[in-house]
């Protein structure tokens, strides 16, 4: 593990959990060896929490281990890019943390090496890991809502709603690199796994609504957590929110709405599908169901209903100890989903999970995310996915 803040200890959690689920046949012991971070006493405890071996301030002696295999990448974008290409040269399987980078250059040269690379290698967006909406995309991609129309989504969180809370990297970095590449780019990524490619987006438009925050804080991770009564002083460089509208290439339209300052909503993330014959939603904060209305319903019986998510669903059978209806998932398991898909990939083990989705999937994100801002800076002209 490199990066032992909130998400790091995440992924540190999935690939403690890795073989509790799925069941265990032809999958090997996972040895959980370090865990890297510049703050060492986040690394300390992390390690401690999770059964790690050892900690280390220092990422290289993660590159140059001989005793280490796999590694997931949870730090600041705009670090992925020297770090991953340094384990790939050393012959380590990558995990990344989504967005892929900051920027289109450094994505583009993850890709590349990626591609041409003897490792396997992957991009995390895990939400495609969660029961229900994976269920959703099966229903849209078979043809059970009829054609697709309409897909609208929101990712709103308040972690910044606070001026007082410390500047970090974060808040550094371009615009369209701040809530638009932090939740944003999982709610897109979420529009293309229901809805099909995004053939071009328009209405672009960012805001930051806060300008200044006070200085950073040493063991305070990722510009998340407790506010301090400092003086403002340091610029924030990106977008507090970010919004756009997309045509896909099956003709369908849509609308997405990002936002790390929507006070009250501490992760929001919530989607509706909308075909010929039938709406689907979801909603994070009811995570263990989905809306559902479809023509299947008799005469007069019409309208949203409630489904629980259930061993019919993807992920759902084996991915529990009690992995039946009415006990539901949270976010934290589709990480463990997550490292168990990429396990398979790397140990060339086929149990039906869909791969992790590669570096390039993550580049072409990053071409989202970069026509969006460049829409918003035409002042919202139409701008194609390339």
């Amino acid at each position: 593990m490199i990066g032992a803040g909130m998400a790091g200890r995440t992924h540190a959690n999935a690939w403690r959990q890795v073989r509790t689920v799925f069941g265990t046949r032809g999958v090997p012991q996972v040895r959980l060896a370090a865990i890297c971070d510049a703050y060492l006493p986040f690394a300390t405890d992390a390690a401690n929490s999770y059964g790690y071996e050892r900690a280390t301030s220092d990422w290289h002696e993660i590159v140059e281990a001989d005793d280490i295999d796999i590694v997931s990448i949870v730090v600041a974008n705009k670090l992925h890019r020297e770090i991953a290409l340094a384990l790939m040269a050393a012959g380590k399987h990558v995990l990344c943390e989504k967005p892929l980078s900051d920027n289109l250059d450094d994505a583009a040269a993850m890709a590349a090496e990626a591609a041409d690379a003897s490792v396997v290698s992957g991009i995390g967006f895990g939400y495609r890991r969660h029961p229900a909406i994976a269920e959703i995309a099966e229903l849209a991609n078979s043809g059970a809502l009829g054609e697709i129309l309409h897909f609208d989504g929101r990712y709103w969180c308040d972690y910044g709603a606070d001026p007082q809370v410390p500047i970090a990297w974060r808040y550094r970095g371009p615009m369209g690199s701040g809530a638009l590449g932090d939740v944003g780019s999982h709610i897109t990524d979420l529009a293309e796994f229901v809805a099909g490619p995004i053939a071009s987006v328009s209405g672009g438009s960012f805001a930051t609504v806060i300008a200044k925050r006070p200085p950073a804080v040493e063991g305070l991770a990722g510009g998340r957590g407790a506010a301090g009564d400092a003086e403002a002083t340091e610029t924030v460089e990106n977008d507090d929110i970010a919004e756009f509208n997309m045509h896909f290439a099956s003709g369908a339209i849509g609308s997405i709405s990002v936002s790390r300052v929507a006070f009250g909503m501490p992760n929001a993330l919530c989607f509706d599908v909308f075909g010929t014959q039938g709406h689907a939603s979801f909603d994070l904060a009811r995570s263990g169901e989905i809306k559902l209305d479809d023509t299947n319903s008799p005469a007069g019986l019409r309208g949203p209903k409630q489904v629980l998510t259930n061993p019919s669903f993807p992920y759902y059978k084996g991915g529990s100890s009690m992995d039946f209806a009415g006990v539901g998932n949270t976010q934290i398991e589709q990480f463990t989903y997550q490292a168990r898909a990429f396990l398979d990939q790397v140990i060339g083990l086929d149990e039906g999970l869909p791969p992790v989705p590669s570096f390039a999937h993550g580049y072409r994100a990053m071409h989202i995310q970069d026509a969006v801002a460049t829409s918003a800076g035409r002042g919202g002209a139409s701008v194609e996915i390339k």
